[in-house]
């Protein structure tokens, strides 16, 4: 396979399914109450019109969204979406159309159109998304950017966002599964623009904001098994040693090995699925030439022995 880019490779590593679950159609007044989401599983939400304020439990203040804002918990956090008039809410009704549900009251204040989903990732891939992605992910489309790129993405999404929603206004034949396709690359354009976005998140969006980063990323995520060492890592960045360290800390909170530990150990996790791999091999794969240190290393990132995660990942198969 040809050298891809870091986030291309990272969902190579760790696929996500998405399924658009239900639509949305409120007026004032309403309120929907989200529980905490089942392990690796993240809700996603999409205002195609109105407005609409987002709440998390402990996660400080509300936040507004407006036509064309994608939400992602990529945590599965508990929330609340309301209305923010403070009033009574009216009974909500869920009848179902071919494909998807939709979800109904008879309020007459301002109307919210809103699609609703989630995506999903096996173990240990959701553990990824904890580490290295914030709880909650807020992308704007409509917000007016002079820069290119991310205008370019913008307009993407937009798009996508607009198949989806046609495909939940009508029953074409197959629509079950254009939603859920649709849904899976919901989640690679959402990534893509909070990427390029000036203010994007801590974690590993927070890094690839920053394109002198980009060669650091891209060579951990392209050659895993290989022994990168800082300096071998700042110079393909063309910065120093500390400056790298830096960077790291200050936008992601954790160091180079750490996340180059992980993609390795995700690596493993995949080919230990495989029957005819065994762990003396893909210890290999990923860049360890002593067996111990592969095991000792794998324990202590997944909380169990190469054995016991093959064991385990066969029963879930």
């Amino acid at each position: 396979m040809p050298p891809l880019d870091w986030l291309s490779r990272l969902l190579v590593m760790m696929p996500v399914s998405g399924q658009l679950e239900i639509r949305c159609s409120y007026g004032a007044p309403w309120r929907i109450a989200y529980d905490r989401s089942n392990a690796g599983e993240m809700p996603y939400h999409v205002v195609l019109g109105g407005s609409a304020i987002l709440e998390i439990p402990g996660s400080g203040a509300p936040q507004h969204l407006a036509a064309g804002d994608i939400v992602l918990l990529s945590h599965g956090s508990e929330h609340v979406l309301h209305d923010g008039s403070g009033a009574m809410p009216l009974p909500v009704r869920t009848r179902e159309s071919l494909n998807v549900e939709l979800s109904e009251n008879a309020g007459t204040g301002e109307r919210l159109d809103m699609l609703c989903g989630r995506f999903v990732l096996t173990p240990p891939h959701d553990r990824l998304m904890r580490d290295y992605f914030p709880a909650t992910l807020v992308v704007r489309t409509s917000a007016q950017d002079d820069a290119s790129k991310r205008h370019a993405t913008s307009v993407q999404l937009a798009t996508l966002v607009g198949l989806i929603r046609a495909e939940s206004t009508t029953s074409n034949l197959g629509g079950h599964a254009m939603f859920n396709a649709l849904s899976a690359a919901l989640f690679a354009l959402t990534l893509r623009m909070a990427s390029e976005s000036n203010a994007a998140p801590s974690g590993l969006l927070a890094l690839a904001a920053h394109p002198r980063l980009a060669p650091a990323l891209t060579a951990m995520f392209n050659e895993p098994a290989h022994p990168w060492t800082l300096p071998e890592l700042a110079q393909l960045c063309n910065m120093s040693r500390a400056t790298l360290v830096r960077q790291f800390q200050d936008k992601m909170g954790r160091s180079a090995s750490d996340l180059l530990t992980d993609i390795r150990m995700t690596l493993a996790a995949n080919e230990l699925k495989k029957p005819s791999a065994s762990t003396e091999a893909v210890a290999e794969i990923v860049g360890y030439q002593s067996l111990a240190a592969f095991r000792r290393a794998f324990t202590q990132r997944m909380g169990m022995t190469p054995g016991d995660w093959r064991r385990s990942a066969r029963v879930l198969q």
